[in-house]
């Protein structure tokens, strides 16, 4: 069959009401939803990686969500391989599949069809890598990655451990760049006819209240608790350096007041969010809504459904 899949993608920043959003049009159009979120694939953590709970699903079948350990190995190109499964499932079923998240590499290589190259991982090389970070500093690890792969380091930042520890990886396994093999994936023809829905806030400011609000509620919830497990596990799995959790380990070693860590993980979530715009922004397919132009979630409902409806009717 060389028919398209339909999917509905939704996509933006943290705290802009993504999950929702996909809740509502799955309802709406007889969906399931797919998560393209890095971080909600670990079973182990809930609070930090804004795991939807199963109120905020609503009954609706949510895919790739809390099925991985966090001492399992995970990359893109796994995330690739399951999505593409759950999606074909979904499709099969006479269902709408939803794509629901803020990673936009996941996003990006999975609707682009992109096809990679399997390295596998050293945990010998991970270890001594993490080993050198924590001995010399995060810079110092990032300045290596300057110095070997200057492309793949103006794409991430330094205090994106997992992702530098990677790519200075990829290289001592394989002796090209993280960016080269990146160069050698291509996506090949799209499977999908995606509809994209972006979510977020025209005032800035609104979206950094959110996100403030939501760390609030983290802390209610737990999340320093989840913080703590992390930092006891030895701190070198992907998910330990992830936000929301290894800016409270300066505080877990007596570096920092509990305060000053919350100020920062504030800080860095917000920064978060604008690398999340700033990737997404490329996308000129996204329609946009922004939320603050609506009265309330209703009205922003009714335009997304609006937008899908018209892409259904083309189909």
């Amino acid at each position: 069959m060389n028919e398209k899949i339909p999917v509905i993608a939704v996509i933006g920043p943290t705290a802009s009401g993504k999950t929702g959003l996909a809740v509502e049009i799955a309802k709406k159009f007889g969906g399931e939803v797919v998560s393209a979120d890095s971080m909600q694939i670990y079973s182990e953590l809930t609070v930090g990686t804004a795991k939807p709970t199963k109120k905020e699903m609503c009954g609706i079948p949510h895919h790739l969500v809390g099925f991985k350990s966090i001492d399992d190995e995970y990359s893109v190109a796994n995330y690739v391989e399951d999505a593409k499964k759950a999606i074909a499932d979904i499709f099969e079923r006479g269902k709408i599949p939803v794509l629901c998240g803020g990673t936009g590499l996941y996003v990006d290589s999975l609707l682009s069809n992109t096809e990679f190259a399997e390295i596998k991982s050293s945990p010998e090389i991970r270890e001594k890598l993490f080993d050198f970070s924590k001995e010399n500093g995060n810079e110092a690890l990032f300045e290596k990655l300057k110095e070997i792969d200057p492309v793949s380091a103006s794409k991430t930042h330094a205090n994106n451990l997992s992702r530098v520890v990677r790519a200075l990886e990829v290289f001592e396994i394989t002796g090209k760049t993280m960016s080269e093999h990146q160069k050698d994936s291509h996506p090949l023809p799209s499977i999908y006819d995606v509809c994209y829905i972006g979510t977020t806030f025209a005032d800035r400011d609104k979206l950094y209240a959110r996100i403030e609000e939501r760390i609030d509620e983290m802390l209610k919830e737990g999340v320093e608790n989840e913080a703590k497990f992390l930092f006891e596990h030895g701190g070198t799995c992907t998910a330990a350096q992830a936000i929301g959790y290894k800016e409270f380990y300066p505080y877990f070693r007596g570096e920092m007041s509990r305060e000053d860590a919350i100020s920062v993980l504030k800080k860095e979530t917000r920064h978060y969010a604008k690398r999340q715009i700033t990737w997404f922004k490329r996308n000129e397919k996204i329609n946009w809504l922004f939320r603050d132009s609506f009265s309330d979630k209703t009205e922003l409902y009714e335009a997304a459904f609006e937008i899908i409806e018209n892409f259904l009717e083309k189909k």
